[in-house]
């Protein structure tokens, strides 16, 4: 199991460890189309491999996920083309999260610099989340005129519906530290040497474990409560397809430019005398 160094997903396994390696340090790891197709068939053929044991995921160059790649996103198309693709992308996306979830192996979530939406998606199904000082976290999908329909149970089920609600409304970077008091990381390490042992750490002790029971046991914590409720997932993929047919045409191109949206107003505060 392995791809080349400058494919869109690098894989690499050591013995029952796998490495899914998120690929476009340019782009901070955004997913195109070709990065989940290739993410789509690694976790295929994981879930029919009773010798990997342990999935790591992690991003190149300093980052972890900046989330979903805008330039596919806010390429021009006629609208009821562009809806039904929009459709489709946040359906295989709410279906990507809850395959990492499903797998048999224990997932870890390696994280550096940015995890952003779909990127911050990808964290909260993983089993375990570690991450470095470095590592910064967003829900900003409402600044650009979409909306955090897939990654918004998965978020809610890791942090809690309180914290997931400031979180995806308010739309601030969360740093590392918070991050680990809110509960979307188990571990913060001081560096990325640091953050490598925390995670040989992890591995060594899953290891331990015997395949079929941790499989059991991830079976049961499923069975305790699904992430997503029935209906969710079509859903929030009509209301993805929706806002990335509306608003988001504006939230786009203002981020490519670098300005600020059209709805983005100016706020002095509140009034003193209360």
């Amino acid at each position: 199991m392995s791809t080349t160094e400058d494919a869109p997903l690098r894989v690499r396994r050591t013995g029952p460890v796998v490495e899914a390696i998120l690929n476009r340090p340019a782009r901070r790891n955004a997913m195109n189309t070709a990065l989940v197709e290739q993410l789509d068939d690694l976790l295929a053929s994981l879930r029919e491999d009773g010798t990997a044991r342990i999935l790591v995921l992690s991003g190149a160059g300093g980052h972890f996920c900046a989330g979903l790649d805008l330039t596919e996103v806010g390429a021009p198309m006629p609208p009821e083309q562009k809806q039904a693709a929009q459709l489709e992308r946040n359906r295989r996306t709410g279906a990507r999260f809850a395959a990492i979830a499903a797998l048999p192996q224990v997932v870890i979530a390696r994280i550096s610099g940015a995890a952003y939406a779909g990127g911050l998606g990808l964290v909260c199904a993983a089993d375990i989340a570690l991450a470095d000082v470095t590592a910064r976290f967003a829900a900003p999908e409402a600044r650009r005129g979409l909306v955090p329909a897939q990654i918004l149970p998965w978020l809610a089920r890791r942090m809690g519906r309180s914290e997931a609600a400031r979180l995806v409304l308010q739309g601030q970077v969360m740093d590392a530290a918070a991050a680990r008091t809110a509960g979307l990381v188990h571990e913060v390490a001081a560096d990325a040497a640091s953050l490598g042992a925390a995670v040989d750490a992890v591995i060594a002790d899953v290891l331990q474990g015997a395949p079929g029971a941790l499989a059991e046991t991830k079976a049961l914590l499923a069975a305790l409560g699904g992430a997503v409720p029935d209906g969710y997932a079509e859903a929030g993929a009509a209301a993805f397809a929706r806002a990335a047919a509306g608003e988001a045409a504006e939230g786009i191109a203002a981020f490519k430019a670098k300005q600020a949206p059209p709805w983005a107003g100016t706020w002095q505060g509140l009034p003193s005398d209360h």
